[in-house]
């Protein structure tokens, strides 16, 4: 599928993997977004024309050389600002609690410069729709924020990243230019003790294949969300 289509662009229930992000970031109150393009860019410009002449969303062209979610994020610095932003995954497929806060909401409401450099959206693994890996995060459960300790797919991990978390930037500085995922980023931030995690109130669901996709939206339907 993704021979034709950009990952993003999957339809799930008749939206878009990246409508239903743009949402999320809508409810925040977020009212700029850097959406990054390698795979088939031409079809997503296409997709995101209305919010580009909006002004809403601002494109970061990675058509020479695919950067990975870190090095993606780090050539979009200049365009993200000094402040703590919002990174998503453009596989993500998130449905808030009807009865909480907005998943984006939350991590703002938990953000404190003082003790974060990164705030990670995690969720148990055994309640992950569509997931067969293993975790990468332990944590301590003092409060509602955990902290986190970050191993590498280890079987054992109880939590898995959803795919969404709130940064600084200041955590790029010193970090190269090139290729290179955010794990680089999550492990300096577990080093200072300023990595922390807040668990879902809703669901996450894993959409990487076709039956993926099937699975999500008997979920959509079962849980009665659009």
């Amino acid at each position: 599928l993704s021979d034709i289509v950009p990952k993003p662009l999957t339809l799930v229930n008749g939206q878009t993997l990246l409508e239903r992000l743009l949402a999320h970031i809508r409810r925040a109150g977020c009212d700029k977004t850097i959406v990054n393009v390698h795979h088939l860019p031409e079809k997503i410009e296409t997709a995101l024309a209305e919010e580009i002449e909006a002004g809403f969303v601002e494109i970061s062209d990675e058509r020479a050389d695919l950067l990975e979610t870190g090095g993606g994020v780090k050539k979009a610095l200049p365009l993200l600002g000094s402040q703590p932003f919002f990174v998503l995954n453009g596989d993500a497929l998130l449905v808030d609690a009807v009865d909480t806060p907005a998943s984006l909401v939350r991590l703002r409401e938990h953000w404190d410069n003082d003790k974060m450099d990164v705030l990670l959206l995690l969720t148990r693994r055994e309640e992950a729709l569509g997931y067969e890996g293993v975790g990468d995060f332990y944590a301590a459960e003092t409060d509602e924020t955990l902290t986190v300790e970050f191993r590498d797919s280890r079987p054992d991990a109880p939590y898995a990243y959803c795919g969404v978390q709130l940064v600084n930037p200041a955590v790029y500085e010193g970090m190269p230019e090139g290729t290179w995922s955010n794990r680089e980023i999550f492990r300096k931030a577990a080093k200072t003790g300023r990595l922390r995690g807040l668990l879902i109130a809703g669901h996450w669901m894993h959409v990487g294949t076709p039956e993926a996709v099937v699975a999500a939206e008997h979920k959509l339907i079962e849980i009665g969300a659009e």
